[in-house]
């Protein structure tokens, strides 16, 4: 019903009180005409999201819901007011229905929002023990950015396995690098004679026990092995051994500059440490793929020496702790708690075994937890994950999570067809 016949985005706030008043809402003209000068735009802009939220903060669910129908009615009868207007009437009404129908099937609103990229009334939620409810692929959400109209599916969580494949190269050729500079760096360790291990308050007071270093990447293992066997059952295995691999090469590549630039002394007497030289590129080729091809790890006969600022092993322990734990429901205590044990424990043997210098140890752990709880919260936060900031400060996490509409669910499921029975027990 309209007070004239004027074009409803023309309409004073006089004209829209006495819509409302004509409407059965004479109750709302104070607030709405008198306090927040509603007019005639703004009204065809009206959402009950903003009925509900401040500064109008409406409390009458009864109230809302006709009043909601009401202005839905008036939007449908002037879509061509709406398109002048620079609104559209699928940024009003639900995706899939139509004007005339908006009224009765407004309650059932899954509008998006532009500039969050989530539906209203679909909550796509964090780690949680119950996924039942989760629906990856059924909602259609319409999102505005920058004047031009796009679609895409809310909770669309694509697999984009050439993606993953990418982020193994990056990762291989990373730990092919980082084993170049370590060998580098083995040529300009300090002379222990001239430079005596630094003065450390944990490794002067606590002995060295010499198989500590051993058990520390025992522990890095049982991760390892624990971590394999959730991606192996995880519905989304892709995007998380994406991450991992993209993670885990952002930090090694750090960890390249930090140990090229500064080359500590040698944190113990015991460790065998002089300066060594390969000879031509050649030499230095064979033994960079020697550590490679070992991981750098003591169990594979593998010794290094002068990469240090910041701790390796603590970076992969603590990143595989992390995954674990992210990655499985809240309710496997069980699960979380070992994780936690073998990452404690491991740090722990790689100081007892005085390898690293307690700084080395508590920088690699303080950048490994930030880089994964920065990663996580953008990939989270649809806003700013297809910001232009993050585009340009973060250009490969933009890359990989541009498609993953949401918090990656914790579904598990049977990856092969036999046996029958675990695809049922896990599914």
């Amino acid at each position: 019903m309209e007070p004239s016949d004027d074009s409803v985005s023309t309409w004073s706030c006089k004209q829209v009180a006495r819509w409302l008043q004509a409407e059965g809402f004479g109750q709302y003209v104070g607030l709405l005409c008198t306090e927040h000068r509603l007019d005639g735009p703004s009204l065809l802009s009206l959402t009950e999201a903003d009925l509900r939220g401040p500064p109008l903060g409406l409390t009458v669910l009864g109230d809302i819901k006709r009043l909601t129908i009401a202005l839905h009615r008036l939007q449908s009868q002037n879509q061509a007011q709406l398109e002048e207007l620079g609104l559209r009437p699928s940024d009003s009404l639900p995706a899939g229905l139509s004007p005339g129908s908006a009224g009765a099937e407004w309650n059932r609103d899954r509008r998006c929002n532009g500039s969050e990229r989530t539906c209203n009334g679909t909550e796509l939620r964090l780690r949680s023990g119950d996924r039942s409810g989760y629906n990856s692929g059924a909602v259609q959400c319409r999102t505005h950015s920058n004047g031009r109209h796009r679609q895409h599916l809310a909770g669309r969580l694509d697999p984009e396995v050439w993606k993953t494949v990418i982020s193994c190269i990056y990762v291989f050729f990373v730990f092919g690098f980082t084993s170049f500079v370590m060998v580098i760096v083995h040529e300009r360790v300090p002379d222990m004679r001239t430079y005596p291990p630094l003065p450390d308050i944990f490794l002067d007071s606590v002995p060295r026990i010499p198989w500590a270093f051993a058990m520390a990447e025992a522990c890095g293992v049982i991760l390892c092995y624990m971590l394999l066997l959730i991606l192996l059952l995880h519905k989304h295995r892709s995007i998380l051994f994406r991450r991992l691999c993209s993670l885990m090469g952002t930090v090694f590549l750090l960890r390249c500059c930090t140990m090229f630039v500064t080359s500590l002394s040698v944190p113990g007497q015991h460790l065998k440490c002089a300066s060594k030289t390969y000879g031509d590129t050649w030499g230095k080729i064979q033994r960079a793929l020697a550590i490679w091809s070992g991981f750098g790890m003591t169990l594979t006969g593998v010794q290094t020496c002068g990469d240090y600022m910041f701790s390796g092993h603590t970076v992969v322990i603590t990143l595989l702790n992390f995954f674990v734990t992210e990655y499985t429901p809240r309710t496997w205590n069980l699960i979380h708690t070992i994780s936690w044990v073998l990452n404690l424990f491991g740090i722990f043997f790689i100081l007892a075994a005085h390898e690293h210098y307690s700084i080395d140890v508590f920088i690699a752990f303080y950048i490994t937890t930030r880089l994964f709880l920065y990663y996580h919260t953008l990939a989270n936060t649809r806003a700013y994950q297809h910001s232009r900031r993050a585009r340009i400060w973060f250009p490969m996490f933009s890359f990989f999570e541009c498609n993953v509409n949401g918090p990656v669910p914790n579904q598990y499921h049977w990856p092969f067809d036999k046996p029958a029975f675990m695809k049922t027990l896990i599914g």
